[in-house]
């Protein structure tokens, strides 16, 4: 018989998935009153309230008059994750270098979970779509549209593309949007034998990137970069062709750093 203080899910505690439940809620929300979390959350105003009073005293929740937000010790404890991140602390420069010398938005992103993470993105001097792209960094998403995420299924063994699929679907954002399985895997091969990725309007209308795999010594894929411009210079030949060398270049460069530094301890298997 489960024990009451959990759920369904073997060893998974039901008070601290409640308490991810009301974190969630206010990152949804931007902020909430009891009243509005409770409602939100089908749960009673004393539940909430109890909840909210020990994150608040984790310091992991301020209360502004009568709206309850989260605090700064989250970006605390995220800039401490990322930078324990080897590609992070490796790949930041060549990302700044790369947006410096395209002038375009460049991007460093891993997988965790089967969705992409932004570790970070440097805007270039011609860049376009800030607020969309700041608002993306902040979220993990598909990896079936983008040029990083497309890099990094490619890379991933089948049994673990098949996973990501059955778990999060295909789902369109355009109408260039891969959504069936035949064509996923068709995409990941025609990857795997050029060397680099494209997202060819398949996230936004309007916007392409060009990404490339970054991979450690043993061949797993740590993540990938791109770099994202409009479609009317993105598709230009000649500057196409030296965005495609400088994404790669770039890649060879970050893998050859990592896997000088890197110790089998730097990268364990998530789940």
């Amino acid at each position: 018989m489960a024990d009451e203080h959990t759920t369904g899910s073997p060893r998974t505690l039901k008070t601290v998935s409640r308490a991810f439940d009301v974190v969630r809620a206010l990152e949804e929300l931007d902020g909430a009153r009891v009243t509005e979390l409770a409602n939100h959350l089908d749960l009673s105003k004393s539940v909430v309230y109890n909840y909210l009073s020990t994150l608040r005293a984790e310091k992991f929740v301020v209360k502004e008059e009568d709206t309850y937000r989260l605090s700064l010790q989250f970006l605390l404890v995220g800039e401490y994750v990322r930078y324990q991140n080897i590609l992070y602390r490796i790949g930041k420069p060549e990302i700044e270098e790369l947006a410096e010398k395209t002038g375009e938005y460049a991007h460093l992103a891993t997988e965790q979970h089967g969705l992409g993470v932004n570790l970070y993105k440097v805007s270039g001097e011609k860049a376009v779509g800030s607020d969309y792209q700041v608002n993306k960094l902040q979220r993990a998403d598909y990896l079936h549209f983008s040029a990083t995420g497309k890099a990094i299924l490619a890379h991933l063994p089948r049994e673990r593309v098949e996973w990501i699929v059955d778990q999060y679907g295909l789902p369109r954002k355009t109408e260039a949007t891969i959504t069936t399985r035949d064509e996923l895997f068709e995409e990941l091969e025609t990857i795997r034998d050029r060397g680099y990725s494209l997202n060819d309007e398949e996230e936004i209308k309007g916007l392409q990137a060009i990404g490339a795999p970054v991979t450690n010594r043993h061949g797993r894929v740590l993540g990938s970069i791109s770099v994202s411009g409009p479609v009317r210079r993105m598709k230009q030949p000649e500057y196409h062709e030296r965005l495609i060398e400088s994404v790669v270049n770039t890649a060879n460069v970050i893998e050859v750093n990592v896997n000088m530094e890197e110790s089998d301890d730097d990268f364990p298997t998530f789940s």
